[in-house]
């Protein structure tokens, strides 16, 4: 497998640093996207599109931003995973595909185990899953599941919220019964915890969930467990926050970091003309990217398998698998290094970006 082409076509990788160097240096406003990156190559990557004065954007963003938009607005409760394995006698998983958002959700909620800590230790905890993919709630005996499509968890929340604070729901009166009973049960919690993930909820869904959870907790203790996004999000988000101040979606036009979840969208950016070149970052999986235009200067640094037919490729290695890496943990809520789990010599992100970061700088491509 070639670890550069141009077009399909094999090249040297040296020609291809040079030639990448040459495409950014020339474009008037180029953008930094995917950025599927453990930290090291997030924070290459992010100097890239400082230095070129452009704009970084996550493939994630949009679940990312979800979450901090409440956050940043509302406020919200959360704890780690940790906490809730040990203390949690009534979790509540929100919306499918949790488990592929999260591998080791189940083994490191250990919901199958009654709490260990506080009045409740040693208690059958109670785990109710609304919405879950097929036969994914069968990983979790005992589970209370409903059945809803990702359409109607908004619907299901808005109800629940409604009843918890005495008030109608326009529904007939077998579904008002079933509802009052898992506000019962939420309501008698020691330590509630919710798990959910933005990939299948909007901000005002996540909003009317923290609603819910600081009503509960007038009289109990609630609290929740947010899946970060997939290819490294919540690690390069973290990364973006401690180098500019703001997440992904910020653009350094004006010579200095500026947020805008709208004018710094990688898509919009493409097809609406106004980025002229993009160095696009997929190392996880090769994921592509979603803009519909063709022409653009396209870079992309990915694994060997997701070599695009159009464009430059330089193949990058996979963080944690063909090199060491630090990524933000999901178990921890915290960051951690992943030992590199079947080495090569393939470059990481941060390699690749600063090979083409020097033909950027000294205009090598002259």
């Amino acid at each position: 497998m070639e670890t550069a082409t141009l077009d399909g076509k094999a090249i040297a990788l040296g020609d291809a640093y040079r030639h990448a160097g040459k495409i950014l240096k020339e474009a008037a406003f180029p953008l930094i996207a995917g950025l599927g990156a453990d930290v090291a190559g997030a924070r290459a990557a992010i100097l890239l599109a400082e230095q070129l004065k452009g704009a970084f954007d996550h493939l994630a963003s949009r679940e990312t931003l979800a979450d901090i938009d409440v956050k940043r607005s509302f406020g919200m409760f959360t704890t780690t995973a940790n906490e809730a394995r040990l203390r949690g006698d009534c979790v509540v998983l929100i919306g499918p595909g949790l488990t592929q958002a999260w591998p080791g959700m189940l083994e490191r909620l250990a919901l199958a185990e009654p709490p260990r800590r506080g009045a409740q230790a040693q208690q059958p905890r109670k785990v109710i899953w609304v919405g879950p993919d097929g036969d994914e709630a069968k990983a979790v005996p005992g589970a209370k599941v409903i059945p809803a499509s990702v359409q109607e968890l908004s619907g299901v929340l808005a109800a629940w919220r409604a009843r918890f604070g005495g008030r109608p729901v326009a529904l007939d009166a077998e579904k008002i019964t079933l509802i009052d009973a898992l506000v019962e049960t939420l309501r008698n919690a020691r330590f509630g915890v919710f798990v959910w993930s933005a990939s299948t909820l909007d901000p005002l869904a996540i909003e009317m969930l923290q609603a819910l959870v600081i009503e509960l907790n007038a009289t109990t203790r609630f609290t929740g467990v947010h899946i970060g996004g997939r290819s490294g999000a919540s690690g390069v988000t973290q990364t973006a926050g401690w180098m500019t101040g703001f997440p992904p979606r910020t653009g350094f036009g004006r010579g200095y970091p500026e947020h805008d979840p709208w004018r710094f969208e990688s898509s919009r950016l493409v097809d609406s003309g106004e980025a002229d070149a993009a160095l696009w970052i997929s190392a996880f999986d090769g994921e592509k990217p979603a803009w519909s235009r063709a022409d653009i200067p396209l870079i992309t640094l990915a694994p060997a398998q997701a070599a695009p037919s159009r464009g430059l490729f330089i193949k990058v290695g996979q963080p944690g698998v063909t090199h060491d890496a630090v990524l933000m943990g999901q178990e921890t809520g915290g960051m951690t290094l992943r030992r590199a789990s079947a080495p090569t010599d393939a470059p990481s992100v941060a390699q690749a970006i600063g090979a083409i970061m020097a033909e950027v700088s000294e205009g090598a491509w002259r």
